[in-house]
């Protein structure tokens, strides 16, 4: 491959710890070879977003869940996205999802299944996290890789009296990193089949 995989992070975070966790992701992107990440808030709905997330091979979803389901600031940019699913602008990229709150359990599922939904609607490929879940047993912790047992994307939790700079913990980053680095591998892929299909057809 002579071009980068571009990942791009687009995320919403109300309190800093999504940003948090957004970063997780765009690192774990990075650190594998021939990938390029980068963060995209969400906050500005202007071109040089719109633009990113079109020049990008992988998105990967990201919010706070709050009452239960994605943030008010992630659900305004998925209906902005409109235009978007109506040329079908982002059919057949990756796409993945990841989201906080401040509860262990917080209904972050409900908000995962939208960010999956929010994918299919625009025939993206959705990557799911790809571990075992963690802290299941009398031997796990806290500390482990998927310690909130999650599948379908990578879930963290803050607790509301901890800032950004010290939630989400550890384990949840790693988790987030975890994802990034998956995202990126089958955006490899799906790039190298793409292209022995093209030589094959040739």
């Amino acid at each position: 491959m002579t071009d980068d995989i571009t990942v791009a992070v687009a995320y919403h975070s109300g309190t800093g710890h999504t940003a948090r966790q957004a970063t997780a992701v765009a690192e774990g992107a990075q650190s594998s070879p021939g990938v390029t990440s980068r963060l995209w808030p969400v906050d500005n709905l202007d071109d040089e977003l719109w633009d990113g997330l079109a020049a990008a091979d992988a998105i990967v979803f990201g919010t706070p869940t709050y009452m239960g389901s994605p943030s008010a600031g992630f659900k305004r940019f998925a209906e902005a996205t409109a235009p978007v699913y109506a040329r079908l602008g982002w059919k057949d990229k990756v796409a993945a999802g990841f989201t906080n709150s401040q509860t262990i359990n917080g209904d972050k599922l409900n908000t995962l299944v939208d960010l999956a939904v929010l994918a299919a609607q625009h025939g993206m490929h959705w990557v799911n996290l790809g571990l075992h879940a963690g802290w299941d047993s009398t031997t796990g912790s806290p500390d482990d890789l998927n310690r909130l047992g999650s599948w379908l994307g990578a879930m963290a939790q803050s607790n509301s009296d901890e800032g950004p700079e010290l939630a989400p913990r550890p384990s949840d980053l790693a988790t987030a990193r975890a994802l990034g680095h998956r995202v990126a591998d089958v955006a490899a892929q799906l790039r190298r089949g793409r292209s022995a299909r093209d030589v094959a057809a040739a």
